[in-house]
């Protein structure tokens, strides 16, 4: 009996000693600065979220969060890097909804396997976008708007920010979802698609909210819909594109961290409620929305849960489209 109680006593005593543990890791978890590896050039809109909330995760963890730009083939370029860096939390990736769910079906070959190699952290926000058009394309709703692409398959013409992008996949999932057919102009990047249906070039463009707001405010630009799921605040007399004749239609840009698989539990979530504080920060969510960007934190396990229906969704897309980058 006297071995038996021996036994339980130390059963409890390890137990008591495996649920401190993740606590005692946390605790000293960072003891270095903290990489941030963005898969996009400076001045751009994840550029600008991670560099915002730099100083406050610096604060709170107590180590200096420094940011590393490494563009290049749609976000693999960096997220190739950190998936091979080592599983301590201290290089971490941030990359957006192209590198994360739909480059795995874009290009033959890629660096690394999202589900494999990487270990969800959270999930950072979420870039609406938006469909406009100039004011000669002849259409004041988005229900006008598919009427007359029915009518007239293969007459529009419709720019979005470049081949693979969320917003070519974002305008795909409109044409499939509404059989029609448009002929699309890929432009480098949101700015430029906007600018040149300001100019009349193009007729119809699919951007994201921070290249066309300005023009949209200003009457310059016909918002017809927005792509999210729900209106934004920064527009909310503009419909979604469900609400307004695609019911169910839903694309929207994201990106959010990383890290490499085999970080610690105590680490992620670590990491997970840091960011989820910081995004909660009403000056941060003010200046994010000033930009026309939309804070979206969540917990790890929501946002590998997130990425595997977005991966399932644009894969899909990407087939019967047959679109490939290489």
């Amino acid at each position: 009996m006297k071995r038996i109680a021996f036994i339980r006593a130390a059963l409890v005593a390890a137990a008591s000693t495996l649920a401190l543990a993740p606590a005692w890791a946390q605790a000293e978890y960072p003891t270095k600065p903290v990489r941030m590896v963005v898969t996009f050039p400076p001045g751009g809109s994840a550029d600008a979220v991670v560099r915002l909330l730099a100083p406050r995760l610096s604060e709170k963890l107590g180590q200096q969060v420094l940011v590393d730009n490494r563009p290049g083939a749609g976000g693999n370029v960096g997220l190739a890097l950190v998936a091979k860096a080592p599983p301590d939390g201290y290089t971490l990736g941030v990359g957006a909804a192209g590198a994360l769910s739909a480059n795995a079906s874009l290009y033959a070959q890629m660096p690394f396997d999202v589900a494999k190699d990487f270990r969800p952290v959270s999930m950072l926000a979420a870039i609406p976008f938006v469909i406009v058009g100039h004011p000669s394309v002849g259409v004041a709703t988005h229900r006008e708007l598919l009427a007359l692409a029915r009518a007239q398959p293969g007459r529009l013409s419709v720019a979005h920010g470049g081949n693979g992008t969320a917003m070519h996949l974002s305008s795909q999932l409109w044409q499939q979802m509404a059989d029609v057919k448009l002929t699309e102009v890929p432009y480098k990047g949101s700015g430029p698609a906007a600018l040149d249906v300001l100019g009349g070039q193009v007729p119809l463009a699919v951007v994201d909210l921070p290249a066309a707001l300005a023009h949209i405010r200003a009457g310059k630009l016909l918002a017809l819909a927005v792509t999210s799921p729900q209106r934004l605040p920064q527009l909310p007399d503009v419909p979604t594109v469900a609400e307004a004749g695609l019911p169910g239609y839903d694309s929207t840009g994201w990106f959010g961290v990383v890290a490499p698989a085999g970080t610690p539990n105590a680490v992620v979530e670590r990491l997970s409620a840091e960011i989820t504080a910081a995004l909660a920060d009403p000056a941060i969510v003010a200046a994010l929305r000033a930009q026309g960007v939309e804070p979206a934190p969540g917990s790890a396990a929501a946002f590998g849960a997130y990425i595997r229906s977005e991966t399932a969704k644009w894969s899909a897309v990407v087939r019967k489209a047959n679109i490939k980058l290489d």
